[in-house]
């Protein structure tokens, strides 16, 4: 596998292959363009190889080589757990080596770890674990895809649904909450404007002034929080950054926080920073308690969910959803809420009964 980098105004190249099972590497800089680092790349791995790719690479251990080269410095913590449990999935249950993998060993293994797994997360790994094979492919080490027309097995009873709340629900929080809006509590201004705007947890703590409009009434996302970290980081992704129209209730109560003289406007007044996600879910279930909502489950995300549920009640149009959740179309939103949309079929179909009637002279 060949690596390229610049130093200066030159070009290096880096190959790393496998002998007798050990990892080995070899290297060479100095070339004026990234296409003669190319070449020379290709010429020592044809030296190296004979002119084939080594295939005493066990599966798991080029998973964990193509991770830490393309994946790793580009993910969110969150997502590189991910990759990590995929790649002790790999090593305990496909640990051979990659030219030797077969699409019926595929199979099994999803066969085997779908049993006990949702759809989602068989998706989730499928999705990784092909990325991965297309590189081995790409890179030469295996000539066909073994994850190709596999079967994906899985647990539906897995299947977790996250429960919402429903109109009235909502504004028992939202009096609740109100009832101890102080500046020094900015964990259920948050809350507030999760309620209002199905914004995440860390494009909201993400939020500075600058990103608030009062005059147009909009908000501005086009960054997030990373609560590990205590950093700025990039949205979820490139279709996250919008601009959200809210309404004037928000923004007045939002007001309250410029006492707390800081750039961000959830910061907390003893360190400049928002509350912590776990802080903000802790103060969730509490407003929850006493407003007496009790919901299995439920969590800071859930009022997402929650904002998603109200607006189609309210007959909100799915495409402008899906818009407003930072969503790249139609397609994410109606799969991650399809169990909300076939709830509010029912009263449409109702309505549209109602309008065929309506035909009748």
């Amino acid at each position: 596998m060949a690596f390229y980098r610049k130093r200066g105004n030159k070009w290096q190249a880096r190959i790393t292959y496998y002998d007798n099972g050990i990892k080995k590497e070899v290297a060479k800089g100095g070339f004026k363009t990234k296409s003669e680092a190319k070449r020379y790349a290709v010429d020592m791995e044809n030296k190296l190889n004979n002119g084939k790719r080594p295939t005493n690479i066990s599966f798991p251990d080029y998973f964990d080589d193509w991770f830490k080269t393309y994946k790793e410095s580009n993910l969110a913590t969150p997502t590189i757990k991910q990759y990590q449990i995929v790649s002790k999935l790999l090593h305990r249950n496909l640990n051979k080596r990659i030219d030797k993998i077969t699409r019926r060993d595929y199979q099994r293994f999803i066969n085997k770890h779908g049993k006990n797994h949702s759809p989602g997360t068989m998706q989730k790994v499928n999705s990784i674990i092909r990325a991965c094979v297309n590189s081995a492919i790409y890179d030469r080490y295996i000539t066909q895809d073994f994850t190709q027309k596999v079967i994906l097995t899985a647990n539906k009873e897995r299947t977790r649904k996250v429960e919402y709340m429903n109109v009235n629900e909502i504004m028992c929080l939202i009096d609740e909450i109100k009832k101890h809006l102080t500046p020094e509590a900015p964990s259920r201004f948050m809350i507030l404007t999760a309620i209002y705007t199905g914004m995440r947890i860390g494009e909201i703590g993400a939020l500075t002034w600058e990103d608030i409009d009062f005059k147009q009434k909009t908000i501005n996302v086009n960054k997030a929080w990373d609560f590990l970290d205590s950093r700025f980081k990039s949205t979820k992704t490139e279709g996250s950054n919008r601009t959200i129209r809210v309404n004037a209730d928000l923004l007045d109560c939002l007001k309250k926080l410029r006492a707390n003289n800081s750039q961000m406007v959830f910061a907390k007044t003893s360190d400049g920073v928002p509350p912590s996600s776990v802080a903000a879910n802790a103060t969730l279930r509490l407003a929850m308690k006493k407003a007496g909502i009790v919901k299995q489950g439920f969590h800071f995300h859930s009022l997402r969910h929650s904002h998603v549920a109200f607006l189609l009640y309210s007959g909100v149009d799915l495409y402008a959803i899906s818009k407003r959740l930072g969503h790249t179309d139609m397609t994410t939103t109606s799969k991650y809420y399809a169990y909300l949309i076939d709830e509010y079929q029912v009263k449409s179909d109702e309505q549209i009964e109602r309008l065929l009637d309506g035909l009748k002279h």
